[in-house]
């Protein structure tokens, strides 16, 4: 039996039943087996991991098509098996339809005996194609949610506030393997230095719209290189970067990072200054101040201090002491589902009033941080408006009813909306100047 295959299934079968997400249980794993995984076993455990998990509602569709048994009433380990093998004869063309039958049967005689001749049955009458004839649906939530493996309630949602073209790249991207990109440490290392030693390397890469940033093409460990635990770069989407360079600090200012972990926009910050003034770095867990401190550690940056802080209750020895403000609040997190297609399975509609209360305190609580004339930046990882636009309307109108007793003042510079595309995440980011 394919060990990589058993793998793969054992990883599914826990993100399944223990609703775990798929990046901690993988590593789990891979950690575990790593002396019995060669590096092909490994990425193909990914592939089948990450492949599965995004591309789920697509393939469940195609599945039931082929089974008078319906899938809500098969077994966790049978549904998974069928999955896998669904999952290699529609997306992977180097993997012959016999081997994904064949590596399917042997996992279902050790799982579910029982199970053998329906998954093989199934699997055999599966074909590479496009199944148009499945998706012919009048309803467009469903169209969509069926064509891009989405969830309906989140279709929907994405519907009231964009075109139908919008949501259909929003999904398309959404699901399509994300680049690697990386930020030049330029504390340590000039650009062209850092490019010198990714030829020494052998390592392709690709130019971006922010000058330090690249997208690395043809590397799989990232964090395995040398130059990375040598503190000459940080893994970070574009689209993250963009936050920092909104907010714009200042050598010799006095920032706050109030949700900080783990630390990559913190980082950003203080290369930005050139590693010289203050970060305070909060955040409300006590272990993930301590990726902050090991980025920064790495990084071989001195200006940060960690505080460990619930972001949605006021701090006041805080108030009015900084010049800069950071707020990458707690979201959903739908601009970033190619890197964590669990999010879309996770996430229920109901979660959205839950979250946008504790962004909305947060941004109440960390304006009053600012000195006259300072900053803040609002960011998520999300694209929906009600974590976004609505949040920020709703402070000003606050903020504006405020005024007259406080004569504090604010205003709003910019605003840029990030959706997800072929070299970025999704991102939503908004800054704030306080006036008076």
């Amino acid at each position: 039996m394919d060990f990589a295959r058993e793998t793969a299934l054992k990883i599914l079968y826990k993100i399944d039943v223990e609703k775990a997400y798929s990046n901690i249980v993988l590593d789990e794993y891979l950690n575990n087996y790593r002396q019995k995984l060669s590096p092909k076993d490994i990425n193909l455990i990914s592939e089948i991991v990450y492949g599965t998990v995004t591309w789920k509602l697509t393939i469940d569709t195609i599945l039931q098509k082929y089974s008078k048994i319906k899938l809500k009433k098969m077994s966790n380990w049978v549904l998974n098996i069928l999955r896998i093998g669904a999952y290699q004869i529609l997306f992977l063309d180097k993997i012959p339809k016999s081997a994904a039958v064949n590596e399917s049967v042997n996992l279902t005689k050790k799982y579910a005996f029982k199970s053998t001749s329906l998954v093989n049955a199934i699997l055999r009458k599966i074909e590479k194609k496009d199944y148009k004839d499945l998706f012919l649906i009048e309803n467009i939530e469903e169209k969509i949610s069926k064509i891009y493996s989405m969830p309906k309630w989140l279709v929907e949602e994405l519907l009231k506030e964009y075109s139908v073209k919008e949501v259909e790249d929003i999904c398309k991207f959404s699901n399509e393997k994300p680049k690697t990109t990386i930020r030049i440490n330029l504390l340590k290392i000039s650009k062209e230095n850092f490019l010198k030693k990714l030829k020494e390397l052998k390592l392709e890469y690709e130019e971006t719209e922010i000058e330090n940033y690249l997208h690395i093409k043809n590397v799989k460990n990232i964090g395995e290189l040398d130059l990375f635990k040598e503190g000459l770069f940080t893994v970070q989407d574009v689209g993250a970067g963009k936050i920092g360079l909104m907010l714009a600090p200042k050598a010799g200012e006095r920032v706050l990072d109030a949700c900080s972990a783990p630390g990559g926009k913190t980082t950003e910050l203080a290369e930005i200054m050139k590693n010289d003034g203050k970060i305070v770095a909060s955040d409300v867990y006590k272990h993930r101040i301590k990726l902050v401190e090991e980025n920064a550690k790495r990084l071989g940056i001195n200006i940060i201090e960690t505080y460990e802080q619930d972001a949605t209750i006021l701090n006041e020895d805080f108030i009015q002491k900084f010049d800069k403000v950071l707020i990458d609040v707690p979201c959903l997190g739908f601009g970033v589902m190619k890197r964590k297609p669990d999010i879309k399975w996770q996430r229920k509609k109901e979660d959205i009033e839950e979250i946008i209360k504790i962004q909305f305190e947060i941004l109440k609580n960390s304006v009053k941080y600012l000195k006259v004339g300072g900053e803040i930046v609002y960011s998520t990882c999300s694209i929906l408006k009600n974590e976004n636009e609505a949040i920020i309307e709703k402070w000003l109108k606050s903020a504006r009813e405020e005024e007259i007793k406080t004569h504090i003042r604010y205003e709003i510079e910019k605003v840029e909306k990030i959706l997800p595309g072929k070299n970025t995440d999704g991102f939503f980011i908004c800054k704030i100047i306080r006036i008076s």
